[in-house]
């Protein structure tokens, strides 16, 4: 074993055999969590979802649906990021570059097993996605833009492994034109809702591009830490400086996102629009002010803004803590996005009997257990990348 140790990781590495059994214990962790969602996710589809998912009738997206859209926000940002430098020439962001690639690919897989088990027959979507298309449909050009994105992402990764930079820099640009149409339209999923006041809007496709730039500058700088933590490496001073960049860029794009936000707020609260001003107080003062203020807000924006400029983006400890800060926060406004729009019923302004002034939603345990699964795919695939391409050893170590 130690042989085998030896020949995979640089002779300076300070890895151990009991770091090594810390680091295969890891990845059977995630492992064991990605099998038990898997097995959580089939026995609904074989009981029905009507039986072990929290969604209704009213609120049919829930939990499911919500880290989905994580998942593929974080990979869509991750490759939007890795791709101003190995695409667009840009040369501090040039270190990133395989790393942020590999995490993409294993990022949107993730979100894919989660979307499968939240579609009762998932397997109807890759029949009829080709042999009975609908263009006019949103959520048809979804799944084959990402569809699209991943075969790009997964030759460009394969590309830069073999040295073929200028190939894989096509072929990135094809990743990235994908991925920004496929991301778009996701916002446009939720924009064209006319019927959802709270969703409804053009500004939502915008408003998913610059979150999943955000979502890739503080995903980037969270993997780098634990990949280079894993390998028992000191980070290079050009890749200390690469990331530093990218926590600058993260910052800004966190000050965007917050003038989407007051906006949003502005919006939902002058004249009191019908539909969008209910669902904008459960946000501001109701039962989802906690995952707004704590959650969004302090996790989401305020601290990881904080530390980056407090250090002013130099010291990596302080940049991890603020990529965990903000990656938590991402998964609530997530999570607020997809449910908070469904909330309020759509007679809501007709004052029916009997029918409550907001729909409420908790998440199974069957959609928790899910969830857990495709969070344990993502740290499974990372550190097993981390494993099988030795740190993405073409990054200056």
């Amino acid at each position: 074993m130690n042989n085998l140790l030896s020949a995979v990781l640089p002779k300076e590495s300070p890895f151990t055999i009991q770091s090594s059994r810390a680091y295969n214990a890891a990845i059977m962790i995630s492992g064991l969590f990605a099998a038990v969602g898997v097995a959580f996710g089939l026995h609904a589809m074989l009981v029905g979802h009507e039986h072990t998912y929290g969604v209704t009738r009213e609120i049919p997206w829930g939990l499911l649906i919500s880290t989905y859209v994580f998942f593929v926000v974080t990979s869509t940002g991750l490759c939007l990021v890795s791709a101003i430098g190995h695409v667009f020439g840009v040369k501090a962001l040039q270190p990133i570059a395989k790393r942020s690639v590999f995490m993409a690919i294993i990022s949107i897989i993730a979100g894919f097993l989660v979307i499968a088990f939240e579609i009762e027959n998932p397997w109807r979507m890759a029949i009829y996605n080709m042999t009975s298309p609908n263009l006019t449909s949103n959520i048809w050009w979804m799944g084959t833009l990402y569809g699209a994105y991943l075969f790009f992402m997964v030759i460009e990764f394969g590309l830069l492994q073999m040295g073929m930079h200028k190939q894989a820099g096509i072929l990135g640009l094809m990743g990235v034109l994908a991925g920004v149409a496929a991301h778009s339209n996701l916002g446009a999923v939720f924009g064209l809702l006319s019927g959802r006041e709270f969703w409804h809007g053009p500004y939502m496709p915008i408003y998913f591009i610059t979150s999943a730039m955000m979502s890739g500058c503080f995903a980037v700088i969270f993997f780098s830490w634990v990949g280079y933590r894993a390998n028992g490496w000191q980070m290079s001073e050009s890749y200390k400086s690469s990331l530093s960049t990218v926590a600058k860029l993260g910052a800004m794009l966190i000050s965007v996102i917050a003038f989407f936000t007051c906006w949003k707020i502005i919006s939902g609260v002058s004249g009191q629009p019908p539909g969008k001003f209910e669902a904008m107080q459960a946000i501001l003062s109701g039962p989802y002010s906690v995952n707004f203020w704590v959650g969004e807000m302090m996790l989401g924006l305020v601290i990881p803004f904080v530390l980056v400029l407090a250090v002013r983006a130099q010291n990596m400890q302080t940049l991890f803590v603020a990529s965990v800060s903000c990656l938590i926060g991402i998964f609530f406004m997530r999570f607020d996005l997809v449910v908070v729009g469904q909330i309020v019923p759509h007679l809501h302004e007709m004052g029916l009997v009997d029918m409550p002034a907001l729909f409420s939603y908790t998440p199974s345990f069957h959609e928790i257990m899910v969830t857990l699964g495709g969070m344990g795919l993502c740290s499974m695939g990372f550190l097993m990348g981390e494993r099988l391409f030795k740190g993405h050893l073409s990054e200056d170590h």
